[in-house]
């Protein structure tokens, strides 16, 4: 299969150095170029000295790393990404965007909830929302991938078979999240501080995170009616993992046994999707450093609720390694090229 040549935009940030760290494995993938505004012209393993000897580039500027490259991976804060954006579409060069800029069907939703319109509002139109396991057609025809956010993708792919076979109500879902440390980015905050998160455990932006619209909008396309969610996100003191547990409320006469198939059959041919047999508990520790989404089922079928709890790695299935199975689809690559490894549990 042809090589190609990837950069990334924000390298050295936690999503850019797993995406460094992927792509390292891929053998039809030379990282050709790296770019830090905060460490222009150092070589990124005096910053990441894991890559000594593996990955010694200089860091350069933005349009250096388009110049280089076939694929740009752009790893930065909101409304960063769209002029990176229309200088690829002008070169013909793919952009896979981590962050915000893309994920919005509607500028409304994402003027409400990131403070600020669209810089480039027409390049929106050659952009596509892609989690592979929902929307693995519209990869290909996608000159602009946005990259779906963590918490959206574990919550998305916990309720898809349920909500896609009308098996659940569409109205009170409740969502309960934690997620790991990483979660914040590298850029130190109280809330993220050593001291703030050790032996700590709370929620934080009950009712107001920014992925709740983004959330919204992948369970009303599934389910093809609009739905609103209550989303309450909780910080754990872990630097890797996120748990998602949804409550949802079966239908009349919808059976245990009738989920169960349905997920059973959603599920079987995905390589990173793995439906836990009945009594297990999805856990955080064994998904760590992969790309696997694990999702036990339960039930309390005193008050017809579907329980769903879903793990990801954030930094991996939630950010870089989704990141990396676009491209592959997107490049006709294998899907699971360089994320096959096995989850860490020590």
């Amino acid at each position: 299969m042809k090589k190609i040549n990837a950069g990334i935009v924000g390298a050295t940030g936690y999503a850019g150095a797993e995406i460094a760290r992927i792509l390292c494995l891929h053998p039809y993938v030379n990282i050709a170029a790296l770019s830090s505004v905060s460490y222009e012209g150092q070589c990124y393993s005096d910053i990441f000295q894991n890559f000594r000897n593996i990955l010694d580039l200089t860091l350069e500027n933005a349009d250096a790393v388009i110049e280089k490259s076939d694929v740009i991976f752009a790893s930065l804060p909101h409304g960063l990404s769209e002029p990176l954006a229309e200088a690829c579409l002008e070169k013909g060069k793919l952009l896979i965007d981590l962050g915000a800029d893309f994920r919005m069907y509607d500028e409304n939703d994402y003027s409400a909830w990131y403070k600020r319109n669209y810089s480039h509002p027409d390049i929106h139109k050659y952009a596509g929302y892609c989690l592979p396991e929902l929307y693995r057609d519209k990869i290909k025809e996608a000159k602009i991938i946005g990259n779906p956010g963590c918490y959206p993708t574990s919550i998305a792919l916990a309720c898809a078979p349920a909500l896609a076979n009308g098996l659940v109500q569409t109205e009170n879902i409740i969502i309960d999240s934690k997620s790991g440390v990483t979660g914040a980015g590298r850029g130190l905050t109280q809330g993220s501080h050593y001291p703030d998160t050790n032996e700590a455990f709370s929620a934080y932006k009950a009712g107001e995170h920014r992925h709740t619209p983004e959330i919204e909008q992948t369970l009303s396309d599934i389910a093809n009616v609009k739905i609103n969610v209550t989303f309450v996100p909780h910080l754990l003191p872990v630097n890797r993992g996120i748990e998602s547990t949804v409550y949802l409320s079966l239908k009349e006469g919808v059976t245990k046994e009738e989920v169960i198939a349905c997920y059973e059959k959603a599920y079987s041919g995905e390589k990173f999707v793995r439906l836990l047999p009945s009594g297990s508990y999805a856990n955080i520790k064994n998904v760590r450093m992969s790309n696997y989404c694990d999702i036990s089922l339960h039930f309390d079928m005193r008050c017809k609720k579907l329980i769903v709890c879903s793990v990801i790695d954030n930094m991996v299935k939630g950010a870089a390694g989704q990141a990396v199975q676009n491209m592959n689809i997107y490049f006709g690559y294998p899907e699971d090229t360089a994320l096959c490894a096995v989850p860490q549990q020590f």
